[in-house]
């Protein structure tokens, strides 16, 4: 049996992943509430293998390796950084700091095939779009998890998540508002 595969994302309504350094939106777009980080928290509460790129593996271990105090983070970014990680990447060779990870170099449809063949947990990356729109062509992403905030950052806005993806026809797995506003929703992608 092969673990499940899903790819988490946030999203502003409009596609972007990220705003522009100097916009004044903040984390989350300034939208995050506490049914949000509660949901958060929980879906990172079971034993999960996290896949990142090497962009949002040095994004994310940077919080870690900063000396942040764990008391200062949501819930969820401290279990995610808990977790073991195979990172897959051509350019780094040092862990930075993150207790349980390990770097493979190669072929990222390869090994996130074999990963999903030997792991006895799911498997879940955040981010890593180019990593990510390649496993979805392959047919390797099972779950495309898409967290939407209340917002259109079309001046500020970077980092389309879908931008550089095929096309996918997507069946909707579950959906639910958080906080009144901020909507998640679970497809099945599939090659169209």
């Amino acid at each position: 049996m092969t673990a499940l595969y899903t790819w988490d994302v946030f999203s502003t309504l409009d596609g972007y992943g990220s705003f522009t350094e100097g916009a004044d939106w903040g984390g989350y777009w300034s939208k995050q509430g506490p049914e949000l980080l509660a949901h958060r928290a929980a879906l990172f509460d079971t034993e999960q293998r996290m896949v990142f790129g090497a962009t949002t593996f040095r994004e994310t271990a940077g919080i870690m390796a900063a000396g942040t105090d764990p008391n200062t983070l949501d819930e969820w970014n401290v279990r995610t950084l808990r977790m073991p990680a195979t990172v897959i990447s051509s350019t780094l060779t040092d862990t930075l700091g993150w207790p349980d990870a390990t770097i493979v170099s190669g072929d990222a449809v390869e090994i996130v095939a074999r990963l999903k063949e030997a792991s006895d947990v799911p498997l879940r990356s955040q981010a890593s779009l180019s990593l990510n729109w390649a496993l979805m062509a392959a047919g390797l992403v099972d779950r495309l998890q898409v967290t939407i905030f209340p917002v259109i950052s079309g001046r500020t806005g970077k980092s389309p998540i879908l931008g550089g993806a095929g096309d996918f026809d997507l069946e909707l797995l579950e959906s639910r508002t958080l906080d009144g506003h901020t909507q998640e929703l679970v497809y099945r992608p599939t090659v169209h």
